[in-house]
């Protein structure tokens, strides 16, 4: 008969007591090895927007149409976020203002391109306030 009090050794951790029934603390299960990895599944094609399942060609230009111009909308008020922005790190108040020169390289733009997008920040900052808008 074997010793209830017999340790059991477990390669995954320490020494632990052997289990003897229930309600008693058991040793820790070590997960079971995988002996084959899962089959990778077909990869998916590509979709934008589910475009390319659309085969009527007026209903294909009306749907990209608004998709073009959601997309020019988007990237616009993108583009405003990014001069507030801009003109925020600019403020002259600030401790750790940047030049237009560092703002540039950190979003990747030209210096004379970070100076007008400061300026046009500026100006939606400007606006924002004048509207009782945020700043």
């Amino acid at each position: 008969m074997p010793d209830p009090h017999a340790q059991a050794s477990d390669p995954s951790g320490p020494t632990t007591a052997a289990a003897t029934g229930p309600g008693t603390q058991g040793r820790r299960r070590r997960p079971a090895q995988l002996i084959f990895e899962p089959q990778a599944g077909e990869p998916e094609p590509e979709r934008f927007f589910d475009l390319e399942s659309i085969v009527d060609p007026a209903e294909l230009l009306s749907r990209s149409t608004e998709l073009a111009l959601a997309f020019r909308a988007a990237a616009e008020r993108a583009t405003d976020f990014q001069a507030i922005a801009a003109a925020q790190l600019a403020d002259p108040r600030r401790f750790d203002a940047l030049t237009p020169a560092e703002i540039a390289d950190r979003a990747d733009w030209t210096p004379d391109y970070a100076a007008r997008m400061v300026d046009y920040g500026r100006t939606l900052q400007k606006q924002r306030s004048a509207e009782g808008g945020l700043h």
